[in-house]
């Protein structure tokens, strides 16, 4: 008998705006499992670098210390990458606008303006 914990995610995927609930050992990448259970989610380099697969926390707990494409600062505010965490309870999940998710993050160093070969754009 194994003494592995096994947790329910529901994802509102809202780009296709569906509801999958999978259920998720805590030693299992919550991305892969819900695929294996038919979850078709957004994601692209699975290796946590990118926010293609982010998600907004509504409930719940995830383990995620190789998201290297989410500052802690992000993190604080509710955001995890589902490819690599795991989870540490049940959840409610709500994926993102990757725009949003990343804007969040690097908005401050992108936030200038439209830019056109390095040169800043007056607003037209």
């Amino acid at each position: 008998m194994s003494d592995k914990k096994v947790y329910t995610v529901q994802i509102h995927n809202r780009f296709e705006d569906k509801w999958y609930t999978v259920q998720v050992p805590e030693d299992q990448y919550i991305l892969r499992t819900a695929e294996e259970q038919h979850g078709k989610l957004p994601f692209l380099c699975r290796n946590g670098a990118c926010t293609t697969c982010a998600v907004r926390v509504i409930s719940g707990e995830i383990y995620q210390p190789e998201a290297m494409g989410l500052s802690p600062q992000v993190r604080r505010q509710g955001y995890s990458l589902i490819c690599v965490g795991y989870p540490r309870s049940d959840l409610v999940l709500e994926t993102q606008d990757e725009d949003e998710v990343y804007d969040m993050q690097f908005g401050r160093y992108f936030g200038k303006g439209r830019v056109r070969f390095g040169i800043p754009l007056d607003d037209d």
